[in-house]
């Protein structure tokens, strides 16, 4: 492993994304207060249609307009309601961000669908989703890479001393390359995306944004190898789904970096939030078992809870960003 250069400070926290509530103002106070090191911009999808994570990032396509029709996300002929909504909370999270974040100077991270989640999630204007239309979903990919590129831009202009971090949630990932993403009917699968496409379209993302990227798969049978061919700089995985640790060694050892999920998303049936304690042994545990060195890992991991917090209450996700912090603080001391 050769000396490198992170886009985090040593002993960084931070969170994947989505948090409980409502209200973005205090969500992102939560955030700057609890994840100091590398804050994130919270997503509140109990706010409903335009702030879950599919009508969130589709409403920053680029002439792509979206659509909700009978609950789901669709490619629409022209621009309506439901895209001015999810732009309008976007926007108004922005401003809020500039608020309370004046004077910042440090890194943020901002998340969105990547386009592998996004195609098997958005449907065409004629049924289907996007996935079964290979030129549809290179269009997908470049409106999308557009997209973020500007949204981007938008939090650097209103954070003027900030540097910002991209994180691409692909949950869907596995399932595309496996082929396993099922038509409407249910009696049948879309077929597979072939790994070298898949990390094409990823890597048209990460390349056209021109920030660090990291890929977020909070899924078993993660594909290391294929996201660190993209050019991401690490990757976000929930330790308890690591079942095989040599890919993830060989992965950290070519230089990705790790946002290691190693706290619940929700409290056990017998007891409340991890202690920062443990959830640094449980990293701990996983680097010794890979075999690195203890210097490395302050500055190669963040801590983080193992997926989005939005099904929390609002106590526990607070507990809990807390208790990431102060595990991250520990490598930083050790």
């Amino acid at each position: 492993m050769t000396d490198q250069a992170w886009p985090w400070p040593a002993g960084a926290a931070t969170g994947i994304g989505s948090l409980p509530g409502t209200d973005i103002g205090e969500a992102q106070r939560v955030v700057l207060g609890e994840l100091p090191e590398l804050p994130h911009l919270p997503e509140l999808p109990a706010r409903g249609p335009g702030a879950d994570m599919i009508g969130r990032s589709a409403g920053l396509l680029v002439e792509l307009p979206v659509e909700l029709y009978a609950g789901r996300w669709r490619v629409a002929p022209r621009p309506g309601r439901d895209l001015r909504r999810a732009r309008d909370l976007m926007e108004r999270d922005l401003d809020q961000l500039a608020e309370q974040a004046e004077g910042y100077a440090g890194p943020i991270k901002v998340q969105a669908a990547g386009p592998l989640t996004l195609a098997a999630s958005l449907e065409l204007p004629i049924g289907g989703r996007l996935l079964r239309d290979p030129g549809a979903v290179r269009d997908l990919t470049g409106s999308l890479a557009e997209g973020l590129r500007g949204h981007v831009a938008e939090v650097a202009r209103r954070l003027p001393g900030a540097s910002v971090l991209l994180q691409l949630d692909e949950p869907s990932l596995p399932t595309v390359l496996a082929g396993r993403v099922p038509t409407e009917s249910g009696l049948g699968a879309y077929r597979a995306v072939e790994s070298v496409d898949a990390a094409a379209l990823l890597r048209t993302v990460v390349e056209a944004v021109g920030v660090p990227t990291l890929v977020h798969c909070c899924a078993p049978d993660v594909p290391l190898e294929l996201i660190r061919s993209t050019g991401a700089v690490a990757v976000a995985l929930d330790l308890d789904l690591v079942t095989d640790l040599d890919p993830l060694g060989e992965a950290l050892d070519a230089g990705l970096g790790l946002l290691a999920g190693a706290a619940p998303t929700r409290p056990p049936s017998a007891g409340g939030a991890p202690t920062s304690a443990q959830i640094a042994d449980r990293v701990r545990q996983l680097w010794d078992r890979l075999g690195f060195p203890r210097r490395q890992l302050a500055e190669q991991v963040v801590v983080t809870p193992a997926c989005g917090l939005a099904g929390a209450t609002p106590q526990y996700a607070r507990a809990v960003l807390a208790a990431c912090r102060d595990a991250g603080r520990r490598f930083a001391e050790d």
